[in-house]
């Protein structure tokens, strides 16, 4: 497959129509992948704000004065309550803050992001990114799938990469259950998640800081023949790392 980079976008701004300025830029075919990094579609919808909007309440003071401790750095409470008001469940809150989004995304801060932002001190992911990806996927021409990614940190690992926190066009995952392997053995677990796969892939086109090159094309990859899900957010029910944080406590 190859991938490539929508040249020459400009910085993005609230109300911008985002599959105008991708489709004025690339020939797209209906059988390609575009991935959409969460920060150009957050500025598009006007996800940007203050710390001034985040008034801190007494949960948000306490995780501030804890994560000060830890770190020996001063924290802004007024950030913790962004983070608060951007979740639904607070995983960890020492060493660092783990949440889980309104939308099932787990992450650290709620994803909120502190950089790319010029003329704010914030950036919260899009509110419903599987619905951006939808309205990106119906308004581009030829209605490729879209997918809006983000970076995270990984448990058990170094470092960063990207990640699908919205799709739309097609499905999250291929379905191998049911089908055999090369001595003929029936795969029983295996669900491969594409579209992160695809995310991470066009990280490594689109890149970190400032190479200002957020939307990837994915062209000549094929889904194939393969049963599709959606399912992408563990329930608590069988997420039984996040079962034994519930019982966790930090010590420095």
């Amino acid at each position: 497959m190859e991938l490539f980079a929508v040249p020459e976008l400009p910085e993005i701004h609230e109300g911008d129509d985002l599959a105008a300025m991708i489709a004025d830029r690339v020939d797209l075919r209906p059988d390609d992948v575009v991935c959409v990094a969460s920060t150009v579609v957050s500025k598009a919808e006007g996800r940007a704000a203050d710390l001034d909007e985040f008034p801190a309440g007494p949960r948000a003071k306490e995780i501030a004065r804890n994560l000060e401790e830890v770190s020996g750095e001063e924290k802004d409470p007024r950030f913790a309550q962004a983070v608060l008001e951007e979740s639904t469940d607070v995983v960890m809150e020492a060493p660092f803050v783990l949440t889980e989004t309104r939308f099932g995304h787990v992450g650290v801060n709620a994803g909120i992001d502190r950089s790319n932002v010029p003329d704010h001190d914030l950036l919260l992911l899009p509110k419903r990114p599987s619905q951006s990806a939808e309205r990106i996927h119906e308004r581009l021409p030829e209605s490729p799938p879209v997918i809006v990614t983000d970076t995270s940190g990984r448990s058990f690992r170094h470092g960063q990469r990207a990640v699908a926190i919205g799709w739309a066009g097609m499905p999250a995952s291929r379905d191998w259950r049911g089908e055999t392997d090369r001595d003929g053995h029936e795969l029983q677990v295996t669900v491969e998640s594409v579209v992160d796969e695809l995310a991470g892939a066009a990280n490594l086109v689109s890149g970190e800081g400032d190479d200002g090159t957020p939307v990837v094309v994915v062209r000549d990859w094929a889904f194939g023949d393969h049963g599709g899900s959606d399912n992408m957010f563990r329930e608590m029910r069988g997420d039984f790392v996040r079962q034994a944080l519930r019982d966790w406590e930090y010590e420095p």
